[in-house]
């Protein structure tokens, strides 16, 4: 099936070494070799890990779109932009609730746990998210999408995202009240106590504004996760949380509590020492 991520994996390459010359002519000193490097090879290990997970999240997709009442035409242009809508909505609920959840955050503090901010760090995913991720897209195609245009749709919007993981790149102006930009999307990676949790958007930063998630970049971020994972080791980079979950649940005396620990927030060791 085609997936516009995987085509656009030499621009990501090109764009990542413009941003490194240009880091290195003005002095602006966006990247650490070493991170840099490692988000490079954590993103290339994660392509391999989607091609194997995509094989049965696909059939995942097309069983429940067979069972969908509805089939959207995908020759009107109507069912695009309406899927576009809907894509980027079930964007913002999955990647709200990775924030929400330790479960699913177990996955995506890949991502966050570069203490850097550039293009790197886009391609610094989660090796085993085809695991539980497709719980949040598959209402997509009970609604009526075929799920070759919702991968579509949804690389395109997972491309849009990658440029705006820059710090070389300040406001956009009016575009700021509708667009996920540079600016918003460095307040989410942002560990500052007034950014924590915030601008969940993929594309539209409309949704914050509408669920309250919004805050506007103030003060310069600091990044990564409250947490420290102080590795380079891409393995641990990927387990470490799953480890510490794991311990944290041994701990919890109630059935009740290690539920909480596995589905509640993620920084509940920080709150409590139950």
């Amino acid at each position: 099936m085609f997936n516009p991520v995987v085509i656009a994996i030499p621009f990501f390459a090109a764009t990542i070494a413009l941003e490194v010359w240009w880091s290195n002519r003005t002095g602006a000193n966006v990247y650490h070799r070493k991170d840099a490097w490692n988000n490079i090879l954590i993103g290339f290990v994660s392509v391999a890990f989607g091609l194997l997970f995509g094989i049965f999240i696909s059939a995942i997709y097309s069983a429940v779109y067979w069972m969908a009442p509805y089939k959207f035409p995908a020759d009107a242009w109507w069912s695009w932009v309406i899927l576009f809508f809907v894509d980027d909505l079930a964007y913002y609920i999955f990647h709200r609730v990775s924030h929400e959840s330790r479960l699913f955050w177990n996955f995506h503090v890949v991502h966050h746990s570069s203490e850097e901010y550039n293009l790197s760090v886009a391609v610094r995913q989660s090796w085993f998210s085809g695991l539980l991720h497709w719980i949040f897209y598959a209402p997509v195609m009970l609604l009526g999408f075929a799920p070759w245009m919702f991968v579509i749709m949804h690389g395109f919007n997972l491309i849009y995202q990658f440029w705006i993981h820059t710090k070389l790149v300040h406001r956009l102006g009016p575009l700021e009240w509708i667009l996920n930009t540079p600016s918003h999307h460095r307040v989410h990676h942002g560990v500052n106590e007034k950014y924590l949790d915030k601008n969940y958007a993929g594309v539209l930063i409309i949704w914050d504004r509408v669920f309250g998630s919004f805050v506007n970049e103030e003060e310069e971020p600091k990044y990564g996760i409250i947490k420290p994972v102080n590795s380079f080791n891409p393995l641990w980079i990927n387990t470490h949380s799953w480890v510490e979950m794991y311990d944290a649940v041994k701990r919890r005396s109630t059935l009740g509590g290690k539920i909480r620990c596995i589905f509640g927030s993620p920084n509940m060791d920080l709150k409590d020492n139950l």
